[in-house]
This record gives structure tokens, sequence and C-alpha cells, in this order.
């Protein structure tokens, strides 16, 4: 948002208006002894040219994707934002202070989220999405929290392929209300085992593409959860994949939730992001947030109304399914614009070039003696074992190269020597060899 300076006038119209004399009389419910009159040890004022001279040289200091070639994924994803997104997402009619509580008003407003929950449904092949959650993590855990609603079930099993910071909001969202987090592990491929289960469990949560970049079975995992009258949660941190991949509601998924980051934000030091969530519709009054539906007014004209709304602003305390504040509007308007420009064929076409790229760097890696730790197929991830990995870190980045995830500490299957690579349309095959080079050096 632009700087908007206020004048001597209008701060007086604003005093004058709640009955304040000066800013200082604001603060008199402040105790004296507790407001300190300390002068504060600020350097002198500087003028516009140059305190954007400064701040430039301050963010110039800063690492990031644009500094050099980089292969850090993760969860957040450099992808290429065509211009339209900014040119588009940034006109005025698109501007709200807060969420549109009188949103029939706002019509335009209506029709993007109609067609952000349209576009989830399509890629993920449910039958009803919401208007966005704040991140995927967050969409995780309310898919979780719905599961157990509808099964009235505690136990939820999630793969150890799960991302491990998605894994801990999970925690922080379930420890309280008791529900018990059971924990899936990986076989030698890199897969989730999702056999057997334990009868009491309502939810199998399994990421696809997972943490380590393998591709999950999802059809297997939601006959297992369904064998035991369970529901079948699909998380995807990497919506990208939902192009190639067949969508989790072919493959009997029960809820399908994930991060859209990859469709037109910016990585902006990890958020804001958008989350989705989206489900089969016999479970649509489990929906945590806001639907909006199509509609026609009276006077037969097409018109977008707020359907369902089972937070507690709505409807009764007790009643309420969540009080989470969706949507991320600006954030879910982007994603939608990106999806529409670059449409069906061009997210496939995409999506090859994610594929094809991290196949040329993994194959790269085999042929330079590294090994690959999991068999399983990926899409533009995958795991990679590196001898002496933290002194050809070092030198990578002394050449302006962030080579990947280091994997120590981050949960079983990451051993000291593990580094996690991601390759985007972002990256060229020549700077995938100079990283082949350096990690076998």
């Amino acid at each position: 948002m632009s700087y908007v300076p206020h004048t001597p006038a209008e701060l007086g119209a604003m005093l004058s208006r709640v009955g304040a004399s000066s800013p200082d009389a604001l603060l008199e419910s402040v105790p004296a002894g507790l407001r300190s009159r300390a002068e504060l040890k600020l350097s002198p004022a500087l003028d516009e040219r140059n305190l954007l001279r400064h701040f430039g040289a301050r963010a110039a200091e800063n690492r990031t994707v644009e500094s050099g070639p980089s292969f850090l994924g993760a969860g957040a994803y450099h992808h290429f934002i065509p211009a339209a997104v900014d040119a588009l997402a940034s006109r005025g009619e698109f501007m709200t202070a807060y969420t549109p509580y009188q949103a029939e008003i706002s019509q335009g407003t209506l029709q993007m989220i109609f067609e952000f929950q349209t576009l989830i449904c399509q890629l993920t092949g449910m039958d009803v999405a919401n208007a966005s959650i704040y991140d995927g993590a967050s969409s995780l855990a309310e898919a979780a929290l719905m599961a157990a609603r509808v099964t009235r079930r505690t136990r939820i099993c999630v793969s150890a392929g799960l991302h491990p910071h998605w894994r801990e909001v999970l925690r922080t969202y379930t420890e309280g209300i008791g529900l018990t987090l059971s924990t899936l592990d990986l076989d030698e491929s890199g897969r989730t085992a999702t056999r057997p289960l334990p009868a009491d469990t309502a939810a199998v949560i399994v990421q696809s593409p997972n943490f380590f970049g393998c591709i999950e079975d999802l059809a297997e995992a939601s006959e297992a959860a369904h064998a035991v009258g369970a529901l079948a949660i699909a998380a995807s941190a990497e919506a990208l994949s939902l192009a190639l991949l067949r969508p989790p509601g072919e493959l009997g998924c029960d809820i399908a939730c994930g991060e859209a980051q990859s469709f037109g934000l910016p990585l902006s030091f990890g958020g804001p992001y958008a989350g989705f969530l989206a489900a089969r519709e016999k479970f649509v009054r489990q929906l945590p947030g806001r639907l909006i539906g199509e509609s026609v007014d009276s006077i037969g004209q097409r018109a977008f109304v707020m359907t369902l709304t089972t937070r507690e602003q709505h409807i009764r305390r007790e009643k309420a399914t969540s009080n989470i504040c969706t949507n991320q509007g600006l954030c879910a308007l982007r994603v939608a614009i990106w999806l529409a420009a670059v449409g069906k064929a061009g997210i496939r076409r995409l999506a090859g070039i994610n594929l094809s790229l991290s196949t040329y760097a993994r194959r790269a890696c085999a042929e330079a003696g590294l090994a690959l730790p999991f068999a399983a197929p990926v899409f533009n991830e995958f795991v990679v074992a590196v001898p002496d990995l933290p002194r050809k870190l070092d030198a990578l980045a002394a050449r302006g190269v962030q080579a990947g995830l280091p994997l120590a500490g981050r949960g079983a299957q990451a051993r000291g020597d593990r580094l996690l690579v991601c390759t985007t349309e972002m990256n060229t095959r020549a700077e995938i060899d100079a990283l082949v080079r350096g990690l076998a050096a």
C-alpha cells in the first residue's frame, strides 16, 4: 500500500471526533508511571531520496532466488508469475479494507471466489471447495478436524512423509481437543505404508508428492482408510503436480487440501500464501469457512451469493465447524487469475517442464555417482545422498548457488548426508549441470 500521510487538519478532526485534545490524551488511561518519557535514540530523519537508498541497500543484503540459481523447494516453490497477474490483481475493483461481510454487494469478489472454488474442484477432482484458507498447513489441520467430525472418531493416522512444519501445525490444532496422531512409516521406496490401520482411525493423511518428493499411491491409501471406516485425506504442498497426476477425487480420496502458492504467489519470505480445501459433496456441511454459490437475482440475472458459512458469525457457536477466518482474498484472487491465464493446456505443459527437469537432474546425479535413496517416482523434487554434504553446500553457496534443503534433523528418513533438491521451470539445464558437478566434486 502506498504511504498516505495525515495532515494536521485531519489529525485534529480525528481527535475532535473521539473527544481527545491531543495524541497524548489518548493514553491517559495508562498510568503515568508505566509511560516512558525517555527520548528514543533515533538517527536524524532522512529525506525521501536518501530513505529509499537506505532501505534499498538493506534489502540488497538479502539473498533471494533472483540472486543466483536456487534448488530450494520443500513447500515453497519458485515459479514464473506472468505480468498479467500483478496487473489484474492490483485493479481498484478488487481492493477492500477487510473481508467483505456484506459480500452480496460485492458481486465481483463473490464471482472471483466462485471461480477459485471451481478451479480447485477441477484440479482436485472433488465436488466442492471452500473460499481458501490461510495456507496449506492450516487447510490440512482443518481437513483432519473435518474428518473427526464426520467419523466421530479421534485417531488421525499421518504419513511420515508429511511436511514436518505441516505436522507441527496439525499437532497444535489437535492436541488440545483429544485427537491422537499416529505415524505411518515410509517403505524403502519412499512411499507411505498405509496398512494395517487401527480400527478406530478417523482419517489417513498422505501428502503427495510427499516431503521427500515421492509420489504416493493415493488409491491404496484410500482403500486402506475405507476398509476401517476412515476418510482419506490427500495433501499437496506442490499443487502444480495436480496438473499431471490423477486428481485425488479420482483415486478415492474424500478430502483434498493443500497449498496454492505455486499459482501466482511470490515466495515473499514464506507468505502470505493460500490454502485450499475440497471434499465430496456429502461432506459439504462440514467444510470450514465460506462457500460461494451461483444463483439468479430478483430479475433473473446471474448472481453469486454466500451459500454456506459454517462460522459462528453466521450460525450458533456450538454448531460452527470452525472459526478460521477464510478467505485469503487477495491471494485467492491471484491464484484464480494465474490459473485462468495459464489455462488447462498451459498448466499441463508447465508441469511437464518441471517433471522433465527433475528427471534430467536425477539422472545426472546418478551418472555422477551420487546415490538416490528413494526409488519411487517423483515430480519436481527428489532426495540425493551427498558425501561430505556441509562442505559442498558451503562451496556452492560461495558461488551463489542454493543447492537445496539439507534434511538433517527433519525426520527418521532425513539423514545427515541427504539433500532435498527441487527443479522448476526457473532452472536451466546448465544450472543443473553445475549443481551436480558441485555435489559430486
